[in-house]
């Protein structure tokens, strides 16, 4: 059921005795919660709001939501000392997790911002952006809960509601998103073993790893197989010119790996 997000039930929910979030800012609109969280410069600040009318993705991109049928949030966190790159990638990670948990549907990552549901054929939930600010990192993510098709931007979408899971709670999904994200923020932050755990979460976890991919890099496409994610959290991939890492760019799943026959 669609409505106003609950910021009494958020607020108990996330700024508690032990956790590390130390406020909360629930809008009606925004025209971005990155730009807002930014402005702020507060550090474990949540920002969240029920519309977006100028939400920004990677690549500059921009769209604007339905009111009420989705999740969006954005905080100032601080930078690990290593592998900022990682940072897209545990945020997609803990937001798998927590869609998961909340609405009982399988998912998966895909390198190096979505979330992908196998119950829609594996199409994207979630997207993430990260941009660096003088304080740490920005970490925004947005969630589809209850759109229809027809109120999604492209094919290639999805929402929990399409996946079966009518009737999620927005207010659930997000204080388990941060719930997560804080994990594994502060594991990442923790380096050694933890930040190698980590590290392998994501990988298990990660379906373009295996899968041959196109990747767009400006105006260039490219067709690799995707082989792994290394320590600054770039896609290695293999391809004409041998093996190599991406940093950044726009990867399309083209079909799995064939491994040869004997």
């Amino acid at each position: 059921m669609r409505g106003p997000l609950d910021s009494e039930a958020l607020h108990e929910a996330l700024v508690t005795s032990g956790s590390p979030w130390r406020g909360l800012d629930v809008h009606a609109e925004l025209g971005s919660t990155n730009a807002e969280a930014a402005a702020l410069g507060e550090p474990w600040r949540v920002i969240t709001a029920d519309h977006q009318s100028a939400g920004r993705g990677r690549l500059g991109r921009s769209w604007e939501d339905t009111p009420q049928t989705s999740i969006a949030v954005s905080v100032l966190l601080p930078a690990p000392a290593t592998g900022v790159g990682w940072m897209p990638l545990v945020t997609g990670l803990a937001v798998s997790r927590a869609v998961a948990e909340t609405a009982g549907v399988h998912t998966g990552v895909k390198w190096p911002n979505d979330v992908l549901v196998e119950e829609d054929d594996w199409r994207k939930v979630c997207g993430v952006l990260c941009e660096v600010h003088p304080a740490g990192v920005v970490v925004g993510f947005g969630v589809n809960v209850d759109q229809t098709r027809q109120e999604l931007p492209v094919e290639t979408a999805t929402s929990l509601r399409l996946c079966g899971a009518e009737g999620v709670r927005r207010e659930d999904l997000i204080a388990s998103c941060l719930r997560h994200l804080a994990g594994l923020h502060a594991d990442l932050l923790a380096g050694g073993g933890a930040r190698e755990a980590v590290h392998t979460a994501y990988r298990a976890a990660c379906r373009t790893l295996g899968m041959v991919v196109d990747v767009t890099a400006g105006d260039r496409v490219q067709q690799v197989q995707a082989l792994n994610i290394d320590d600054e959290g770039r896609l290695l991939v293999h391809g004409e010119s041998g093996e190599y890492a991406v940093a950044a760019g726009d990867v399309v799943h083209v079909r799995p790996v064939v491994p040869p026959q004997p």
